[in-house]
C-alpha cells in the first residue's frame, strides 16, 4: 500500500474508534437519561445520575476528537455530510445542551421535576437524532460536483426513524447495564428487568437495521452475500447472536459486570457490520475515504499531535473510571 493511501487507512481508524468510543461511552449515560422517567423517586434519580457524574462530561471528549479528526483528515467528505445530516444534528446538539444545563442545575433549584424532563428528552432527541444521522449517511447521500445535492429532508425515512428507534433502544439497555453494575438495592433490581427489556429492544433493532441494509444499495448486499465474502461476513451475526444469549444469561444469574461488557460487545459487532458495509467508502455512495483525505502532508502534521493527545485522553479516561470504580449511592460513590 503507497504510504498516502497508508496515512489515509489510519485517519479512517482513528476517526472510526473516536465515534465508537463516543458512541458506547456516552451510550450508557444518555442510556440514563432515556430511562429516567422510569426510574423511581427523587433518591433513585439521584443516585443515576451520581453514577455518571463523574464521567459524563469527559466521555464528549470524544465526539470533539471523532468531529475534528473527520473535518481534518476528510474534509471533502464533512463539507458533503455536514449539509446532509444538519436538522439531526441540529437537534443532537441542543439535546446535549439541555442534558448539560439539567445536569447541573438539578441540584441547586428545588423545581427538580422540570430539569428531570429536560435531562430525560436532551437524552431521547440526542439518541434519536444521532441515530437518523447515522441512518442517512448510511442509505446514502446525493453527490454532484463534489457538493451535497440532496433535499432538506432527505434524512427523513422509514429507515433513518428505523435506525434512530434502534440506537434508542441500544443506548437504553447500556444505562441498564451500567446501573446494574454500579448501584444496589431496589435500584439495582429495577436496572435488571429495564436491561433485560432494553436489551431485547437492542438486539431486535440491531436484527432489523441490519435486515435493512444490504437491501439499500446492491453494493451493500455484495459486500455480505458474494461469495468468498460470506464466510466471513457470516460470522458476525453467529458472534452477535452468542453474545445475546450470553447478555441475557448473564442477567438471569445475577452478574453485575458481565452485561454491560457484553452490551459493549454488542455495539461493537454493530460497528464491524458498519464497516463491512461501507468500507472504503466515508460517504456512500459516492466518495472513499481517499478521495476524501486531506493532503499527505496535513495528515502527518495531524498524526503528531493525534499520537501524543489519544494516548493522554485513554490515560484521563482510565484513571476516572479506575477512581470511580465503586458502587453510587444518593450522595455519592463509596
Amino acid at each position: 500500500m503507497a504510504p498516502d493511501n497508508l496515512l489515509t487507512v489510519i485517519w479512517a481508524g482513528i476517526v472510526a474508534f473516536a465515534v465508537f468510543t463516543y458512541v458506547v461511552l456516552d451510550g450508557f449515560d444518555l442510556g440514563i437519561g432515556i430511562l429516567f422517567p422510569v426510574l423511581g423517586g427523587h433518591a433513585e434519580r439521584g443516585t443515576a445520575m451520581n453514577s455518571i457524574a463523574p464521567v459524563w462530561d469527559g466521555n464528549e471528549t470524544w465526539l470533539i476528537l471523532g468531529g475534528g479528526g473527520l473535518m481534518a483528515a476528510f474534509p471533502r467528505a464533512y463539507s458533503v455530510v455536514m449539509p446532509a445530516i444538519y436538522t439531526p444534528l441540529i437537534a443532537m446538539l441542543l439535546g446535549l445542551v439541555f442534558r448539560g444545563v439539567a445536569f447541573e442545575f438539578r441540584w441547586r433549584t428545588t423545581g427538580r421535576h422540570y430539569w428531570d424532563f429536560a435531562f430525560a428528552a436532551g437524552s431521547i432527541v440526542a439518541a434519536l437524532a444521532q441515530g437518523i444521522a447515522l441512518g442517512a449517511i448510511l442509505q446514502g447521500v446525493t453527490v454532484a460536483d463534489g457538493a451535497y445535492a440532496g433535499g432538506w429532508w432527505d434524512w427523513l425515512t422509514p429507515f433513518t426513524l428505523l435506525c434512530g428507534l434502534a440506537i434508542l433502544c441500544g443506548y437504553a439497555a447500556l444505562g441498564a447495564s451500567w446501573l446494574y453494575l454500579k448501584t444496589e438495592g431496589a435500584l439495582q433490581a429495577r436496572a435488571r428487568r429495564l436491561a433485560l427489556v432494553a436489551g431485547a429492544g437492542l438486539v431486535l433493532g440491531m436484527a432489523a437495521v441490519s435486515a435493512a441494509t444490504p437491501f439499500l444499495d446492491y453494493a451493500y448486499y455484495r459486500r455480505w452475500f458474494a461469495w468468498p465474502n460470506l464466510l466471513w461476513t457470516s460470522l458476525v451475526p453467529v458472534v452477535a447472536a452468542l453474545v445475546t444469549a450470553g447478555y441475557f444469561r448473564a442477567l438471569r444469574r445475577g452478574r453485575e459486570r458481565a452485561p454491560f461488557l457484553l452490551a459493549l460487545v454488542l455495539f461493537g459487532l454493530s460497528f464491524v457490520g458498519l464497516a463491512i458495509s461501507m468500507y472504503p467508502y466515508i460517504v456512500p455512495p459516492a466518495i472513499s475515504i481517499w478521495d476524501a483525505a486531506a493532503p499527505a502532508n496535513a495528515q502527518i502534521f495531524m498524526l503528531v499531535g493525534a499520537a501524543i493527545l489519544v494516548p493522554v485522553i485513554l490515560a484521563y479516561t482510565a484513571y476516572a473510571y479506575w477512581v470511580f470504580r465503586g458502587k453510587a449511592k444518593a450522595g455519592g460513590y463509596h
